[in-house]
């Protein structure tokens, strides 16, 4: 399954950069991309592994819980 990087903006919208085969190529592509980016774009890069484009921005669209801290008392 090929690895997508994504611009990903404030209002959920996506936009595709680039697919990469290997993890290693699309980590690279979006460090570089996310050096790029000032405080004040409406946009950031996310990276994601999916079976393809149409799955990436499926995921990409849901809402993730955060994750927790620590183990419940």
């Amino acid at each position: 399954m090929p690895y997508f990087v994504y611009k990903v903006f404030n209002n959920r919208t996506f936009e595709p950069v680039q697919s990469f085969p290997k993890f290693r190529e699309a980590k690279e592509l979006t460090r570089s991309l996310r050096t790029e980016v000032g405080e004040d774009d409406p946009f950031t890069y996310r990276m994601i592994f999916a079976r393809h484009e149409a799955e990436a921005e499926r995921l990409l669209s849901q809402k993730r819980e955060p994750r927790p801290l620590g183990e419940d008392s």
